[in-house]
């Protein structure tokens, strides 16, 4: 797996949004995080365009991640906005240049389609991170691992521990996202293999019958099967019908992975929450769940 090089100070980052539109002034306060941090934001065409719910066609989102992508003076693409559309413009794109000169990019939600494409095609890393349209409510912390991630700093996450984890340590190479993604990618080019990895999802805003049709999907499809850990990140604002489920996302998750023997852990720091911890995606991990708490640490 090739890591992208790290920043320094000085370097210029692209600014896109692959999905849906938002305004300038929304990003105002993460480009003036992303200046205090000393990079140098230079902000794509699709920062304010807006067509339908996108920021722009599917060709132009696509030709403005090219430019940037190609710009052999943009150090790293940092994407601004989520919703729905990465994957309209995903096949678009070519990554030629790309493969041969890896850049860091960054984003999370609808972007595990830049994620998981790039480390199924390429086995390049990619850094799971606050969105910049999140980062005003995302707290310091869960921002300054974005930083040290970028800068080449080593970061360890720890986290209290929950009712529903099984304990154990596991290693692995760290994959996933949202899990609403990683489901409609089963099946495409970006489909992510997840034998011996650690995989990650979270999400946001399901009914809870979608999210036990989704772990189904992805059980029956066999990425729980060979994996080495499983990590759950947020699951944020879900839904429910008139006529109750009957468990929580989290015991949802729980029983369909409980005739596995990998440590599970929930509620870990990342997804749509305050404390959206950056993390690596394609980076070897080790993962501790332990009575006392987990701790994920690269190796």
């Amino acid at each position: 797996m090739k890591i992208p090089a790290s920043l320094k100070k000085g370097d210029k980052v692209g600014i896109v949004c692959t999905a849906r539109s938002i305004e300038h002034e929304k990003i105002e306060f993460a480009i003036e995080t992303l200046e205090r941090w000393g990079l140098d934001p230079i902000i794509g065409k699709t920062v304010g365009a807006v067509k339908d719910q996108y920021a722009g066609t599917d060709n132009f989102r696509a030709q403005d991640f090219q430019s940037m992508l190609d710009n052999e003076e943009v150090k790293a693409i940092i994407c601004a906005k989520g919703g729905y559309g990465t994957v309209r413009m995903i096949d678009k794109l070519d990554f030629s240049k790309f493969k041969k000169d890896p850049k860091w990019i960054t984003g999370f939600s609808d972007i595990t389609v830049l994620h998981a494409h790039i480390q199924q095609n390429f086995k390049i890393a990619s850094l799971h991170a606050p969105l910049l349209s999140t980062f005003k409510r995302n707290c310091d912390i869960a921002l300054d691992t974005m930083r040290q991630i970028l800068f080449g700093e080593p970061v360890s996450i720890k986290n209290a521990s929950h009712k529903l984890n099984r304990m154990g340590k596991a290693s692995g190479k760290l994959v996933g996202g949202n899990l609403s993604v990683l489901y409609s990618l089963i099946g495409s080019d970006s489909d992510l293999e997840t034998d011996d990895c650690l995989l990650f999802i979270e999400d946001l805003d399901e009914y809870l019958y979608h999210i036990d049709r989704m772990v189904v999907n992805l059980k029956r499809a066999g990425k729980f099967k060979n994996i080495k850990g499983l990590l759950v990140g947020g699951m944020t604002s879900m839904n429910d019908n008139d006529i109750p489920f009957g468990k929580t996302c989290e015991e949802i998750i729980a029983e369909h992975v409980s005739l596995y023997e990998f440590p599970v852990c929930f509620n870990f720091p990342s997804g749509h929450i305050q404390h959206n911890h950056a993390i690596v995606m394609g980076e070897k991990y080790e993962l501790d769940v332990a009575e006392s708490g987990i701790t994920l640490k690269s190796i």
